[in-house]
């Protein structure tokens, strides 16, 4: 039977993700709308199959864990990052790689760092799944990711080059 923080967790997970996907899909038809583009759709489904796969192992491997506590604070530390990177990227926060021909969001987290978001997934990926005991949903996923990411950033790294340059 599913404990009652588990299912907490796993439900905050879900309902989080669901909801980025909405905030992103009308943020991604405004940038557009003000005359952006897409670059790097091919690889697009390829990373929804990856992170929904990683949210079908937390829940269906996870769903009888106890949560531990210590890995749930850690958690809950990078949610707050995660506000602030949506906040300081506003309209401009998308899940697709967007590029709008105006200078690049260089406040809040960006001030330090090139792909804050980028790090916040790669964190949550390993701590999610050590959230309910599942080291190795870690560790597959965090390998997978590691390969998305080298193709997106590199996309993005060539797409936003002339954006850095001006």
């Amino acid at each position: 039977m599913m404990q009652t923080a588990t299912l907490l967790f796993l439900g905050f997970l879900i309902l989080q993700r669901l909801s980025e996907l909405v905030i992103a899909k009308r943020n991604t038809a405004r940038l557009l709308a003000k005359g952006a583009y897409e670059v790097g759709a091919g690889h697009y489904p390829v990373m929804v199959i990856m992170h929904s796969l990683w949210i079908i192992a937390l829940m269906v491997l996870g769903h009888d864990q106890s949560v531990a506590f210590g890995w749930l604070a850690l958690f809950a530390v990078l949610q707050v990052l995660r506000v602030w990177i949506l906040g300081s990227l506003g309209s401009r926060w998308t899940t697709r790689i967007i590029i709008l021909e105006e200078p690049l969001v260089v406040r809040g987290p960006f001030r330090y760092v090139s792909h804050p978001n980028y790090m916040l997934v790669v964190a949550e990926i390993i701590v999610a799944p050590m959230v309910l005991g599942l080291v190795w949903v870690a560790v597959v996923f965090t390998i997978l990711n590691a390969a998305m990411l080298w193709v997106r950033i590199g996309v993005e790294h060539k797409a936003l080059a002339p954006l850095r340059a001006a």
